[in-house]
């Protein structure tokens, strides 16, 4: 019985491994291909069409790392390479989607504008992360080190002024 703990514990900590190794390394495999993963910065910027209001953000990809990808990339099913936010079909619309007929919003599309994309998902998971970081501090429970931290709720925490 003590022996076969032992061997569970070994595989464990060989997945482990294994894991941080991949994404140390920014490889992932899809299917039966590996794929990069960029561990830098990735500069997002408006679609060619859209003229520029504030400064392109300076997404620090490799900080993400510790989520699940399809945490971002919401309909990647881990068999095929993963595809930018404003991939066509996906959060393709350079601008707010209005009603046929209508100034109305087309609350049904209004997902796929780029904009709706990137601040929904962003700041919505950085409020979250706030939330149960302040939780988390109200509760007095023992806690290793200092808590963490969240990324930007506001403009220029994302776009930095010019």
């Amino acid at each position: 019985m003590r022996s076969q703990s032992y061997v569970v514990a070994f595989v464990g900590v060989v997945l482990l491994i294994g894991i941080v190794a991949g994404v140390s390394l920014g490889v992932a495999v899809a299917g039966d291909e590996e794929m990069c993963v960029p561990l830098g910065i990735i500069t997002l910027e408006p679609p060619d069409s859209v003229e520029d209001k504030r400064a392109a953000v300076e997404f620090q990809h490799g900080r993400h790392l510790v989520l699940a990808c399809n945490n971002c990339h919401h309909t990647w099913k881990g068999a095929e390479p993963i595809v930018g936010c404003m991939t066509a079909g996906c959060h393709d619309l350079d601008t707010l989607p209005r009603k046929e007929g209508s100034k109305a919003i087309d609350k049904d599309q209004a997902f796929r504008y780029y904009k709706n994309a990137y601040h929904d998902q962003c700041i919505g998971c950085h409020k979250t992360m706030k939330k149960k970081i302040e939780q988390m501090a109200k509760s007095m429970a023992p806690i290793d080190g200092k808590l963490p931290a969240t990324g930007p709720v506001g403009c220029v925490g994302c776009h930095p002024k010019e």
